[in-house]
Order: structure tokens, then C-alpha cells, then sequence
């Protein structure tokens, strides 16, 4: 069986430039059309944030964004409603980043077949730690979906060996300690770091937490094979930009030489 075929050629293809959205924030729809303008913007993938009452891993602005998700009743399968419209006009690989509690509920309801018919390519869990993932790692590698693991700038050497070998799909790299937000800089051993870990791992390793600016994308692409761009976007919805306004805004931060295009229905199989 071939895992996550969208993510595997995107990385055979290019560098990744991926935005995160917190589904349901505003509405499902609005999130649709945040969607939709963050591709044509010229992301080339999505990583898609189901609400969670207690996300630890995330700032303020993504906190926010989860409560106001909650308030409106936002569920699984609204999520999925999301993901099963953004694959009708895209065939961008689309990423679910949520906590283990909502999925492990949902397993037993075929939650993870629901999710593949529904356009998922990848699941990222924040808090499962590799040593608690064997029966979600199964659950995905049966309804072909990838499960990325985070990796963080303490995590040892031999500890990301160890998750390179299980992980699929790609590695995510949490460059700073604490949560997410937006950031001006990366950490100064950055560069140090993301050349240590690659020289020790087989799946590309995409960066994240707090990359808010074209510089930091351009040096984060140097060394990585992705750059994810999310409390960002979260922000500007926040403070009322129309979705529409995101295309402009992903194309702010597209790094310096980085082809991209509006990948429409089809061109991944």
C-alpha cells in the first residue's frame, strides 16, 4: 500500500509552503474561503486545525481561534464537510493538526475511513508521543493516511532516529520551545539544528512556530524541505480580513525563488 501518494509527490516535486487554519473559526465556511485563497495565494498545503478545548501547544491567537471554533458548535464532521470541499477544487495534500483526545473518541466510529474519503492525507497529533501512537499508527497505515510526529529542538538525536523510523509522510519541526505565535526571528542555532536533525533522517522535515515573514521563510527553506505559516493567518482573521485577503498575504511571505501554482482536481493521483 502506498502512504500519503499527494505528500509524497509534492516533496518529490518542491518545497512545501504550508498554512495552517483553525477550522470553524468565523464558520466552516469562512474557513472554506480562507481555504481556497491561501492555495491561489500559493500554498501547496493545508493542515487543517480541529478545535480543541485545551490546546496546549498552541498561543493565544490559536487559543482564541479553537474557543471561537468551539462556541460554534464546530465538530469532527464539520472538519471533514471542510476538507471533502477544499478536495473537490484542489488536489493540495491536506493535513488534520489535532490533539489525541477528539480522534481516539472517534476511532471506534470509522472516523479514519470517513477522513480518506474525505480528501485527509495526513494526521498530525501534537500530544501523542511515539510510545502511545502504535494503534493509531496502524489505524492510519490501514485507511492509508500518513501520521507525523513532532520533533522540537530538545529532542535528542536518538530520539528522532527512533520516530524517523515509524513516521510517515514527513517529519514537523517545532524550532522553539513554548507555543506557537508569531515570531520576527528564528532561534540563532537554528540553521545548526535543522542540519543536524537531516542529517540523520529519510523524510523531509518541514519547520514551524512562528514563522510570520518572507525572510524567515527564505531561511527556513535553505536548510528544511517546508515552512508552515499559521498564527499569521489566524491573526488577520482575527482582526477581520475578509478570506479573500489571504491570497495576497501568502504571496507577502512566498519565499524568494519558489515556484508555485493553483494545483487544481487531478493533478495528483
Amino acid at each position: 500500500m502506498k502512504i500519503n501518494s499527494r505528500i509524497q509527490q509534492l516533496f518529490s516535486h518542491q518545497k512545501a509552503f504550508i498554512a495552517y487554519l483553525t477550522a470553524g473559526d468565523g464558520g466552516i465556511q469562512r474557513t472554506l474561503d480562507a481555504a481556497l485563497a491561501l492555495i491561489e495565494g500559493g500554498v501547496n498545503m493545508l493542515e487543517i486545525g480541529m478545535p480543541f478545548s485545551d490546546p496546549v501547544a498552541d498561543g493565544p491567537t490559536i487559543q482564541r481561534a479553537a474557543a471561537r471554533s468551539l462556541a460554534r458548535g464546530t465538530t469532527l464532521q464539520d472538519v471533514l464537510w471542510l476538507t471533502e470541499q477544499i478536495r473537490q477544487r484542489s488536489d493540495i495534500p491536506l493535513v488534520l493538526f489535532s490533539y489525541f483526545n477528539p480522534i481516539l473518541s472517534a476511532l471506534p466510529f470509522n472516523f479514519l475511513s470517513d477522513a480518506k474519503k474525505a480528501g485527509i492525507d495526513g494526521l498530525l497529533l501534537v500530544d501523542c508521543p511515539l510510545e502511545e501512537s502504535q494503534l493509531i499508527r496502524q489505524e492510519c497505515t490501514q485507511h492509508d493516511i500518513a501520521l507525523i510526529y513532532v520533533i522540537t529542538s530538545t529532542t535528542s538525536l536518538a530520539r528522532i532516529q527512533k520516530i524517523n523510523q515509524d513516521a510517515q509522510g514527513f517529519l514537523y519541526y517545532a524550532c522553539r520551545k513554548g507555543t506557537t505565535g508569531v515570531r520576527n526571528a528564528l532561534p540563532e542555532d537554528f540553521k545548526q539544528k535543522i542540519e543536524t536533525i537531516k542529517s540523520v533522517v529519510h523524510l523531509p522535515v518541514v519547520v514551524g512556530f512562528g514563522i510570520s515573514n518572507q525572510e524567515m521563510a527564505d531561511c527556513v527553506l535553505e536548510h528544511a524541505d517546508g515552512v508552515v505559516v499559521g498564527s499569521l493567518f489566524v491573526k488577520a482573521l482575527e482582526d477581520g480580513a475578509h478570506p479573500s485577503d489571504l491570497s495576497t498575504l501568502a504571496r507577502s511571505i512566498v519565499p524568494h525563488g519558489y515556484k508555485y501554482c493553483y494545483y487544481q482536481k487531478g493533478e495528483f493521483s
